[in-house]
């Protein structure tokens, strides 16, 4: 799963070499913290958020699939 959410988060940034993910995983459940540089905050996020629930969205599905919880923090 951080691969995938690395995939998606440098295809929007521009400047993918400053995407960074972490991942933790717990008993069922894996949350992942995604961290890009300060100027392409505005792009994973999105107005009003929506390119942001779209990501949580998506590895939430992913995961459904897995069997685990996903939760995904984004942070700069």
């Amino acid at each position: 799963m951080k691969e995938l959410l690395t995939y998606i988060a440098q295809n929007l940034v521009d400047n993918p070499d400053q995407v960074e993910v972490y991942e933790q995983v717990g008993d069922g459940e894996v949350s992942l913290e995604l961290r890009v540089a300060p100027e392409d905050m505005g792009k994973v996020i999105g107005r009003q958020g929506r390119i942001a629930k779209w990501i949580r969205v998506l590895m939430r599905s992913v995961g459904q699939r897995q069997g685990t919880r996903v939760s995904v923090e984004i942070s700069d």
